[in-house]
């Protein structure tokens, strides 16, 4: 199979079992939101959760990602499947005795942290002592979720990436199942039935994955050879990337501090606007960055340069052509979504637009972030995690900045757009060094593929947005008419897209329906 079919493959899978975790997430906020609102509550859960969910990030899904895979994909093939074996059972171990020390101290210093990041809270009686008991709560998530991202490192090495996407279901579907039958016996915060699922979600998602890694004949056992040199290389790629990780945390943890001193609602207000934001970038962007790393980490190993620039360039259309089409459609959508799953209980109209309007902010920002998490791991299959710790650095003061000047005048919508505008920095210089790195990297086929589908994103977006003008997005609740109206909205939204590149000439495009095609044995039909 070639590395191309490769990646779409990956790409596919791990996008169909994201899709179906982000529908659960998106039932998950639609409950949250419904039961909670936004308002005292909520923004003491969003500010615990963001804690254990930065350090997931931090450990996990950044700097253990980035470090592992490479390393462990250059030992599986060329030293063979046991000494890969070996290494998996080091890594496990270790990263188990850390996690457990990190869980300890995170519940230890869990009010000084939570007193750092969430200021602002300390204006409304009772707000920082709920945040602190919710995050003492929720801080062994860390713990299931790194452990998680080392078994997900080693199943997407092995060929294997549909369970691992699948996990976050779990995930969801606890918090939601918690939040209904256990919000009842709290009648004072019932909240704490939502960190509750939070910590049971974070289990299951580890365990669903050691049945497969059975299958794939896996058995994780307690190894204490640290000096492993595979191990040590591991922990040498791993220092620059925590640094990297531990930048753009602070970057999260500035703009949420920023938000606690905004009016009540503003961290709700952005983090449903970056729920919605995620959709796309989980389903998409995502399952292809996670897909393209091992391909491009063979490559790497193999000093296949030429493959693995080819790799990135093909990588980076299929981001463009994606992501653009989401990022407008984010947009037009913002207003309409909210109103039919989210307007109901205590989630009012008020809600809705503000959160459309962080989204809204968001939005344009998709694009970058994409071509981004495609970039940066051809610098980790390269094994240079240093290069993304500056980048990062100068990610954090331009978002920083930005984001001081504009939350006087434009408030949580002025956050939300800082983000944007620096993630425009950050794939800007991206690019540059990866550039000055590797050479020329044939970016001319992928301006010209996003060139091609800017005129049909813009046609899309005005269809769409006559078709939601049918409807009153002001009235309340899950109606039968706003969802026809919001689906068929969607659907020939696509539908347009799709034509209208192959109008303009976009390839790729028709290349994805002549695959589609295929698999509904409709060959000779595109």
């Amino acid at each position: 199979m070639s590395e191309k079919k490769q990646i779409s493959t990956a790409t596919a899978v791990m996008g169909a079992a994201t899709g179906l975790s982000r529908i659960a997430g998106l039932v998950r906020d639609m409950v949250v939101a419904s039961l909670f609102g936004a308002g005292f509550g909520t923004d003491a859960f969003f500010m615990a959760f963001t804690i254990p969910n930065l350090l997931r990030r931090f450990f996990a899904e950044g700097a253990l990602t980035a470090a592992f895979v490479p390393t462990f994909s250059t030992v599986y093939h060329k030293q063979g499947a046991d000494e890969a074996r070996k290494v998996a059972d080091i890594c496990w171990t270790l990263l188990l005795l850390v996690m457990l020390g990190v869980t300890l101290l995170g519940i230890w210093a869990s009010p000084v942290i939570v007193r750092a990041i969430g200021a602002g809270y300390g204006a409304v009686a009772g707000k920082l002592v709920l945040t602190d008991f919710l995050n003492r709560l929720m801080f062994p998530y860390i713990f299931f979720v790194s452990l998680l991202a080392l078994v997900t490192g080693i199943l997407n090495v092995l060929g294997h990436y549909f369970f691992p996407s699948f996990s976050t279901v779990l995930l969801n579907v606890s918090m939601i199942v918690c939040a209904v039958l256990l919000a009842p016996l709290f009648p004072v915060q019932p909240i704490v039935a939502l960190a509750i699922g939070v910590l049971i979600g974070g289990f299951l998602q580890l365990a669903l994955q050691f049945p497969v890694l059975r299958r794939k004949g896996i058995r994780l056992r307690f190894n204490f050879n640290f000096s492993h040199p595979s191990v040590k290389r591991i922990a040498q790629l791993m220092l620059p990337g925590l640094a990297g990780v531990a930048i753009y945390q602070i970057n999260v943890v500035v703009s949420r501090l920023l938000a606690s001193y905004l009016p009540e609602g503003s961290v709700s207000y952005l983090y449903y606007g970056q729920r919605l934001f995620e959709l796309p970038q989980g389903i998409f962007v995502v399952s292809l960055a996670q897909a393209v790393l091992p391909a491009m980490s063979r490559q790497a190993a193999g000093g296949d340069h030429d493959g693995l620039k080819e790799s990135l360039r093909f990588s980076l259309v299929l981001i463009s052509i994606v992501t653009l089409p989401a990022a407008a459609g984010l947009i037009v959508c913002a207003v309409p979504v909210y109103s039919l799953f989210f307007m109901r209980g205590a989630f009012s109209y008020q809600d809705v637009s503000q959160t459309a309007l962080a989204l809204g902010a968001y939005a344009p920002g998709l694009l970058f972030v994409g071509v981004s998490r495609i970039l940066v791991p051809t610098f980790y299959a390269l094994q240079d995690t240093r290069t993304p710790v500056w980048v990062s650095f100068w990610t954090f003061l331009v978002n920083a900045i930005l984001g001081l000047i504009l939350m006087g005048p434009l408030r949580h919508v002025g956050l939300a757009l800082a983000l944007s505008l620096s993630s425009v920095c950050n794939c800007l210089l991206l690019v540059w060094l990866l550039r000055g790195k590797i050479g020329s990297l044939g970016l001319f086929a992928v301006s010209s593929s996003l060139l091609r589908a800017f005129p049909a994103t813009l046609f899309m977006a005005g269809c769409t947005w006559l078709i939601l003008q049918t409807v009153d997005w002001q009235m309340p609740g899950l109606s039968l008419g706003k969802m026809l109206v919001l689906g068929c909205a969607v659907a020939v939204g696509i539908a347009i897209y799709c034509g209208a590149c192959l109008v303009c000439g976009v390839t790729e495009i028709r290349d994805g329906l002549q695959l589609v095609w295929r698999k509904l044995g409709l060959a000779g039909k595109a």
